[in-house]
This record gives structure tokens, C-alpha cells and sequence, in this order.
């Protein structure tokens, strides 16, 4: 991830909520730093993290207050947006930290998400409270994220023999450290068609490679790569109830750029996963082919 810069297009013009964004701001770069730091202990990065999210809490209760004041007419969907990072994504990250044991990844990987997320709240949700913005309603895909977590974990648990815990559910295309990228594209019939990528980091990916019979005689090849997500995808693509499997070879598979290239072209479910191991990425897109 890149620091992110306060700058005046964040502010909302109400002074208690701009100080406190720019002090979260400051207190999300600072954990950044020391993640780089390799002499930094883990008890730093523990004490880093409480401070963040104990005045992520208070401003969350200053900023409730300022739109009870005002009798916003978003408050309960905003209150709805802080309970849920409060309760799920934080959660969820901190259990990744330990279960990392505080790892320079997974410290990265929870700065790049508090840090995206931050600075889209407020461009589309803090905006809107002064009338800077309008805020959209989302579809609620709650459902759906809780059949593909689970369709996700089981895969995972297969072939990589791992346990996944949802970290959060609108991955932003940070980096997952260093990882191994795939592509499938699935014909749905009718002209639709189905694009899945998935990022697997590489402590977690080699669970898989390790399985592979006489690998250990011999060096990893792309086809024993191609052979691992061959299986995550084809356990994947039932979950869209794919009947036919489509070929699968050396082209499917991504560098991060690549990868990175594809999930800007949107993706309506974009997944972030921990495990003891390392993180992984599950995003979907769909469309109409014309004709």
C-alpha cells in the first residue's frame, strides 16, 4: 500500500469530524511506517493497533452525535456502516494479526484496508452528511457473501489445508504480499458470461504445491502452479452451478499487474480472506457479450 495523503477534498467542514479524519489519517500512516520496520516488536504493533481502534470508536461516537444533532436523514444507514466495520472487518482483521502473529503482511495488509476504507467513507458516506455527496443505497449481497465464504473455506480447507475467516468484503485491489494470481472465464449460456480471479499469498499457496507427489525431488514448475488453482476453480465453479468445465492453461495465469488490471475492470464481489498462512483474494464479475 501507499500512504495516504489528508487533503483538503476530505474535509466535510465540520471541525470535530475533519480533526478527528486527519488524526486517523496520521495514526493509520504511522502503524504503516513501523510495519517496515523490522527492529519494531510485536507488543509496538499490538499497542499500534488498540490506539487506532480505540479512536476509531470515539470518532465513530462523535460523528453519530453530530448527525443526531442535525437529525440526518441517513443516520440509521450510516450507524448501520460503522456498526458493521466495528463488529465484522475489525474483527476480522485483528484476529488475522494474531493468528499471523502480528506478521509485516498482515500489518500492511490491515493498514491497506483501514486505509481505503477510510478514505471512501468519507468521500461517499461522510460527504454526504453535509450534502457534499449523494449517498447511494447498495444492493445487499449479505447472503450471497455467506454462501461464497463458505463454498470458499471448504475449498481451501481441501486443497490448501487451511481454515479462511472472512477478513472483509469489499477488497479494494491492495496488495496481498507476494502471491500467486489466477484467471477463469466460465460461458453461462444466453450470452452471459463469468470471470473469477483469485490471489492466493505464497505461504499459503505452497500448502498446496507441498501436496503434489514427488514434488519435494524436483523443482516447482508453472504446470504443478496451473495444477493447484485448476483445483480451486473447479470446486469454485460450482457455486455458479457450472456445468461444463472450460479449459484451463499457462494463460489463465496472472503477475499482479495483470491481476490488478483485471479487478479494475469492476468486480460486484470482491472478497478478502485470512488464514494462519497468508491471505486470499476471490473476486467475481459477470456480463452480457454482444451480438
Amino acid at each position: 500500500m501507499e500512504k495516504i495523503v489528508w487533503d483538503d477534498k476530505y474535509k466535510i467542514g465540520v471541525e470535530v469530524v475533519d480533526k478527528a479524519h486527519a488524526k486517523l489519517f496520521r495514526i493509520t500512516n504511522k502503524l504503516f511506517e513501523i510495519s517496515q520496520d523490522a527492529s519494531v516488536n510485536q507488543a509496538a504493533y499490538g499497542e499500534g493497533i488498540k490506539y487506532l481502534e480505540a479512536y476509531t470508536m470515539t470518532h465513530f461516537s462523535e460523528e453519530e452525535a453530530y448527525m443526531r444533532s442535525i437529525r440526518y436523514s441517513g443516520y440509521a444507514e450510516h450507524k448501520r456502516l460503522h456498526d458493521n466495520f466495528r463488529n465484522k472487518t475489525l474483527v476480522s482483521l485483528k484476529r488475522d494479526l494474531e493468528l499471523s502473529n502480528y506478521s509485516s503482511s498482515a500489518i500492511q495488509r490491515f493498514v491497506g484496508i483501514m486505509g481505503n476504507w477510510l478514505t471512501e467513507h468519507i468521500m461517499l458516506e461522510d460527504q454526504a452528511i453535509v450534502g457534499k455527496a449523494v449517498r447511494q443505497k447498495k444492493r445487499d449481497r449479505s447472503s450471497q457473501i455467506d454462501i461464497i465464504s463458505r463454498t470458499v473455506n471448504r475449498t481451501v480447507q481441501d486443497v490448501l489445508q487451511a481454515e479462511t475467516k472472512l477478513v472483509s468484503t469489499d477488497y479494494k485491489g491492495q496488495n496481498i504480499g507476494n502471491g500467486y494470481y489466477c484467471c477463469q472465464y466460465y460461458d453461462m449460456g444466453g450470452g452471459v458470461m463469468l470471470q473469477l480471479l483469485l490471489g492466493v499469498e505464497d505461504i499459503l499457496f505452497l500448502r498446496g504445491i507441498e501436496r503434489i507427489p514427488g514434488l519435494r525431488k524436483r523443482e516447482m514448475t508453472e504446470s504443478d502452479i496451473l495444477h493447484v488453482f485448476k483445483q480451486l476453480f473447479e470446486k469454485m465453479g460450482r457455486l455458479f452451478k457450472v456445468e461444463t468445465e472450460p479449459e484451463f492453461g499457462m494463460e489463465n495465469l496472472l503477475d499482479r499487474d495483470q491481476f490488478r488490471k483485471e479487478f479494475m475492470k469492476g468486480c460486484p464481489c470482491s472478497l478478502l480472506f485470512g488464514t494462519r498462512s497468508g491471505a486470499l483474494v476471490f473476486c467475481y464479475r459477470s456480463w452480457r457479450e454482444k451480438r
